[in-house]
């Protein structure tokens, strides 16, 4: 008789906004919008993602607005309604520290979870729970971690299973 996998996993999908367009001098950091590039690698690193068979269950997005314009437009290409985006306002600015704890404080029955947010933290927080090392992420770039508990409050890097990193430059 054949059983099923029931090994707890949850998985973690870590991605730096897209490019962003420093156009518009009288916007603010949090107001400015994604570039032609930074729309088009949003795009790419969802299809890249629905090549990899992955859907998150939930999107949590910095406040930003090039954050949450590079979680909807991947989003869109995996079938998740924008509408659905958690918007964190911690994740702006955030450390890796406060990464963590919004991370850990995401439901039990999340599986998978995407979060969009900034550098430096970004890479600092891929780091921090990677067994790997990850290079500094470059705009759209993405880290996947699988963790091997039940509950996100306990990820830790001795947990962790580095999937991927992937960034636009990679299909270019």
């Amino acid at each position: 008789m054949a059983f099923a996998d029931v090994t707890p996993m949850k998985t973690l999908y870590i991605l730096r906004h897209a490019k962003s367009s420093w156009e518009f001098e009288e916007l603010s950091d949090h107001d400015r919008p994604l570039n032609k590039r930074g729309r088009g690698d949003a795009v790419l690193m969802g299809q890249e993602l629905i090549s990899r068979k992955v859907k998150p269950d939930l999107i949590v997005s910095s406040p930003a607005v090039r954050a949450i314009s590079t979680a909807t437009l991947l989003g869109k290409e995996l079938g998740y309604d924008p509408k659905e985006i958690l918007v964190d306002d911690r994740v702006y600015g955030a450390s890796k520290k406060v990464l963590l704890e919004v991370v850990q404080e995401t439901p039990a029955e999340v599986k998978r979870l995407l979060l969009v947010g900034h550098n430096e933290a970004l890479s600092e927080f891929a780091n921090m729970l990677s067994p790997q090392s990850v290079s500094r992420m470059p705009t759209a770039g993405m880290v996947a971690l699988k963790f091997d508990c039940e509950s996100w409050y306990d990820v830790s890097r001795d947990k962790a299973e580095l999937l991927f990193y992937d960034f636009p430059k990679n299909y270019k």
